[in-house]
């Protein structure tokens, strides 16, 4: 044995000894932020949103995704067609989605209100004549008077293309762009009718999505003309779980939630205090994502994976009209997409296959989606609503935080933060009243404050703003 190796023994031995009776190696620090409170955990189910999560039904939702397949074309330029059965065309997928709301309102005795909203979109790129257009939705007005000005919305687009965008003649079967995405509306719509949230849920299908997003930014002006207080949308487009033969990546246990970081409506000055807070993932847009993955944690089925970006590189969704008004929104789609089955007229090229086809959808996987969104809609819908002026206290140096907010009545809280760089809430600490000081430093972590019902329902948190 070498001289070196017997010095390097005995250090090691040294080491171990001194060790052995608390002398030498010092244990690591406990950070202020892991030594207070409680790493955060998931909500307990609520037996009655369990319930009718059971009720979603794979047959349901592939029923769904065939009749509208069965129309050959949805595009939103079909409207004016007179040529066209009147099986074919959007105008007859319209009348179905108008009918199955119907028959479920008439299975709850009434329970959802059902509009059909038709405008003219004036002449653009991809409308080259005025071109009526028509949105649906079921609303499941809130039990609560004092609550149910809060609205929750689900929302897919019914309309589709082939690769001409304004061939309107042309088949487009838009199985999973965006059949998929008006079955979880739909299947949605049906399970927690049978519920009585406090707040306001509202099942929408919007058409003109592939001209333009036309449907949902009439929707999205809407709602602030009817005085609507939307607190979150949950956009679903593209969530079939392409199923093309040999395609080993596709993850079908995931679906990834787009979220903006810094709100579209931000003003300059919002912009400039965002960034010097470190504020860029903690828009409301953002909680709301976290909010999402939350529910998954306590309703089990697909994971929510949170993807800190508007959207896909090249494409835009129905959220993007609502964040655009300063409304949370975010996106749900498939792990991994397909482009040979999106947006392509069907045909065989060079033995490549083309078109939005129903054998490449995972009917499943779309129910596992639409459970996820369906708990995250009756889980917000039952929470209180979200604390208010929320702020942090700068008026002086220190390594304690001193939290203050305005919360609703009958509401308990949890305070969360993170380290600066971690994506999701790791400790909270339960508050019964409005305000708190805690022992974590401020400059470490990033705080939110969420309410909480004797349930467990939580709302999204809320970011702290800085107060002198």
């Amino acid at each position: 044995m070498s001289i070196s190796r017997i010095a390097r023994l005995v250090r090691a031995t040294s080491w171990i000894a001194l060790a052995a009776i608390g002398v030498g190696a010092a244990a690591p620090p406990v950070r202020d932020l892991q030594s207070y409170g409680e790493a955060v955990h998931k909500a307990s189910a609520d037996p009655a949103i369990a319930q009718a999560l059971r009720q979603i039904s794979p047959e349901r939702i592939r029923h769904t995704i065939e009749t509208l397949v069965s129309f050959r074309t949805r595009n939103t330029l079909s409207s004016l067609d007179n040529d066209l059965p009147k099986d074919r065309g959007i105008n007859a997928a319209a009348a179905w989605i108008d009918a199955e709301f119907e028959r479920y309102s008439a299975d709850c005795h009434g329970c959802l209100e059902i509009k059909r909203d038709t405008f003219t979109e004036s002449v653009q790129q991809r409308i080259p004549r005025p071109t009526p257009i028509t949105n649906l939705y079921a609303i499941l007005h809130g039990s609560d008077p004092a609550q149910a000005r809060r609205v929750y919305l689900v929302t897919g687009h019914y309309d589709s293309r082939a690769s001409d965008v304004l061939d309107s003649h042309a088949d487009a079967p838009g199985a999973n762009d965006d059949a998929s995405g008006v079955a979880v509306s739909l299947e949605c719509a049906r399970v927690l009718s049978t519920l009585k949230p406090p707040a306001t849920i509202v099942f929408v299908t919007v058409a003109g999505e592939e001209q333009g997003l036309n449907g949902s930014r009439h929707l999205a002006k809407l709602t602030q003309e009817l005085g609507w207080q939307v607190e979150a949308v949950l956009d679903n487009d593209i969530v079939g779980g392409n199923t093309t033969p040999g395609d080993r990546r596709q993850d079908k246990s995931a679906v990834r939630v787009f979220s903006e970081g810094t709100p579209a409506a931000a003003t300059p000055e919002q912009t400039k205090l965002i960034v010097s807070l470190g504020y860029e993932s903690d828009s409301p847009s953002r909680e709301l994502a976290r909010a999402v993955a939350d529910v998954g944690e306590t309703y089990p089925g697909v994971a929510a994976v949170l993807e800190f970006r508007k959207d896909r590189f090249l494409r835009g969704g129905d959220h993007t009209p609502f964040n655009e008004l300063g409304i949370a929104a975010v996106r749900f789609t498939e792990w991994r997409e397909d482009y040979n089955h999106q947006h392509q007229t069907p045909r065989t090229e060079n033995g490549v296959e083309y078109g939005d086809l129903l054998k490449f959808v995972d009917f499943q996987y779309v129910s596992h989606v639409a459970a996820l969104n369906a708990a995250t809609l009756a889980t917000l819908a039952s929470a209180p609503a979200g604390p208010t002026n929320v702020r942090i206290l700068t008026n002086t140096l220190g390594n304690d935080s001193t939290l203050q907010w305005q919360g609703a009545a009958g509401a308990r809280y949890e305070v969360v933060w993170r380290q600066l760089g971690a994506p999701q809430w790791q400790r909270s600490v339960e508050v019964t009243q409005p305000g708190a000081t805690l022992p974590v430093s401020k400059d470490n972590v990033i705080f939110g404050v969420r309410s909480v019902d004797a349930l467990g329902h939580r709302s999204p948190a809320v970011a702290p703003l800085p107060e002198r």
